[in-house]
């Protein structure tokens, strides 16, 4: 049986012994398309030939492929019949280009995987946040009856407290005006996703039993603003961590103490939702193994920089949702942009957590 050429989108691949190959041209596919297909048990002439399919043969194709391109995608990979013989068939898809594969980046031409020099990289970044609107300041669809009172008013209540701000509340629209919280007119996306009865944001939680994201013992999933899911996350990690009591030698007081520090854990939270592609239409996660928490947010890191660069406190901070940033702050639900990953790291630290 013959299944056609090698295509832009679609790549043949004899064994698995070239999954390595496989990885670069999924990611090159990625950078060019955005979705393809990869086929083990065929020749590059599109002859079926077949591929021994163990037990653990998917779920290491799957690992191999979620492990090794940044940013991480999470493949289909199934056994599949072609004219009677067991082939890999692998579909993928992701819209956080470019992905990077064995830490380089390459792009579809042809049947080929072309790889890309660190200039021609860079000129892609460029293109790539040439075409990237504002999300946050865009136009929501929503109206002022879609805004919850109360939590607009909380909201500046704990502001003013905050000195950051000093309006006196008088009406949504005036309140919302002040805090360029309007586009055309009416709220914008940054209002919906802070202050609105059903802002479609949604956050999922799950615990696993092991180091691997295989067996769940608990899965949750929750929609709200975004000062409610940072509420609902960190009491989810906050009920599912493990902690460990002191005895306080003078006082005999009992001490309970979490095995990450709750100010980290919030912190994170926070910039999760500071730095999400909210056109992405994936959620937030938050991930509980036996040895981490993952705390996930669709987006990648800006270009240029690495998370050392704000590890040490040098990074200058770049926002994708610089409105929303703002809100956060004046709030003090996040502190001076550009220093979460610092006050993380910092507090983990001072804790003796990894």
């Amino acid at each position: 049986m013959n299944f056609g050429k090698e295509t832009e989108t679609l790549e043949f691949k004899k064994t698995t012994g070239e999954l390595n190959e496989g990885i670069v041209s999924i990611a090159s596919i990625l950078n060019k398309h955005s979705k393809g297909e990869l086929y083990f048990g065929i020749k590059n002439d599109g002859t079926v030939i077949g591929q021994q399919i163990g037990e653990q043969t998917l779920r290491d194709v799957s690992k191999s492929i979620s492990d090794n391109i940044e940013p991480q995608i999470y493949p289909v990979v199934e056994e599949v019949k072609l004219g009677g013989k067991s082939c890999i068939h692998v579909a993928f898809e992701g819209s956080e280009a470019p992905y990077f594969a064995f830490g380089r980046v390459r792009m579809r031409v042809a049947d080929e995987d072309k790889k890309l020099t660190p200039t021609e990289v860079e000129n892609y970044f460029r293109r790539k946040l040439s075409k990237v609107s504002d999300w946050d300041t865009s136009p929501s669809g929503y109206d002022f009856d879609d805004i919850d009172e109360e939590k607009l008013k909380h909201y500046m209540k704990r502001s003013n407290e905050s000195g950051r701000l000093q309006y006196e509340y008088s009406s949504k629209e005036e309140i919302l005006n002040k805090l360029n919280l309007l586009a055309d007119g009416k709220p914008n996306n940054a209002a919906i996703a802070m202050f609105a009865n059903n802002p479609r944001l949604e956050i999922q939680m799950a615990i696993f039993a092991t180091e691997e994201k295989v067996t769940f013992t608990d899965i949750s999933r929750k929609s709200a603003t975004i000062l409610d899911l940072v509420d609902l996350g960190e009491k989810y990690i906050i009920n599912n961590i493990r902690w460990r009591a002191v005895i306080n030698g003078s006082s005999l007081q009992r001490q309970e103490i979490p095995e990450v520090p709750i100010v980290a854990v919030r912190e994170a939270l926070y910039n999760s939702y500071a730095h999400k592609d909210f056109r992405v239409p994936q959620n937030n996660e938050i991930s509980i193994y036996s040895n981490r928490i993952e705390i996930y947010n669709p987006g990648t890191f800006p270009p240029g920089l690495s998370p050392e660069d704000f590890l040490d406190g040098s990074g200058k901070s770049v926002h994708r949702n610089a409105l929303l940033a703002q809100i956060m702050y004046y709030s003090k639900d996040i502190e001076n942009f550009g220093t979460g990953l610092k006050r993380i790291a910092d507090t983990c630290n001072e804790a003796g957590v990894k």
